[in-house]
């Protein structure tokens, strides 16, 4: 019995050793000496701060900084948690948006829907836009828009709330990646984006957009995906050679 156990047991002793130890350290070690940066995260430091990843996307809410794309990983670019909405391009949740009671009874935001992202996106950015009903009637005691109100508004069955930007709006503006935590932007969500940039930083359009040029990556191999821009090391690009004035 011995002489047929012994064989299989130093097989599964011996790939257990190879497989289990020996080819994990060498592939660390490997990567540790070729590719160090990326082995560890390709983690963005100022001085001995880590602020983010160049692969990993966060989020940037200041008129003086580029947005990124919608996410919906967890709460919203949160790496432990990547995830696409897997809503279809016909879904009336994706296109409407849902709201919700929460813990204390209120109505908020269930999920916001790419007509609610159009026309935050248009009103940031400047965008021309036309609204099937007058906006004041969707705005808070604050003055700022109640996006329950309009969530609601769109889709009302009767007449629901209409919105059609004067301008093309680019798809990754208003809708998330896979994973939901692409750290890219198109050239042409970046385009939109520059002349609110510029007017925080109180500087021109086309002095931001010759920053973006800088880090703007194109196709793979010249063919897979397409030119876009690293929404965090523009950010900080801005922020070193054009600093806010508080």
């Amino acid at each position: 019995m011995w002489e047929q156990l012994l064989p299989g047991l130093r097989i599964k002793l011996f790939m257990t050793v190879v497989l289990g130890v020996v080819y994990p350290l060498a592939m660390t070690g490997i990567s540790q000496v070729l590719f160090s940066k990326q082995a560890n995260g390709s983690l963005v430091k100022i001085g001995n701060k880590v602020v983010g990843s160049e692969i990993i996307g966060q989020n940037f809410t200041k008129p003086e900084y580029f947005h990124p794309r919608p996410s919906s990983a967890g709460g919203g670019y949160d790496a432990g948690a990547s995830s696409g909405s897997n809503l279809g391009p016909t879904s009336a949740k994706l296109l409407r948006g849902t709201t919700k009671t929460d813990d204390r009874k209120n109505e908020v935001v269930d999920f916001d829907g790419i007509s609610l992202r159009v026309l935050h996106y248009c009103i940031e950015n400047d965008i021309p836009y036309a609204l099937s009903a007058s906006l004041d009637q969707f705005k808070d005691a604050a003055g700022g828009l109640d996006d329950v109100k309009l969530i609601k508004a769109f889709n009302d069955d009767k007449t629901p709330l209409v919105i059609t930007p004067k301008r093309s709006i680019p798809a990754d503006a208003v809708t998330g990646s896979a994973s939901g935590l692409d750290p890219h932007i198109s050239f042409a969500n970046a385009d939109a984006q520059a002349a609110r940039v510029a007017k925080a930083r109180g500087i021109t359009a086309d002095q931001v957009m010759q920053i973006a040029a800088e880090f703007t990556e194109n196709a793979d191999l010249g063919i897979l995906g397409e030119t876009r821009v690293n929404v965090l090391r523009l950010n900080l690009a801005l922020d070193q050679s054009i600093p806010v004035k508080h």
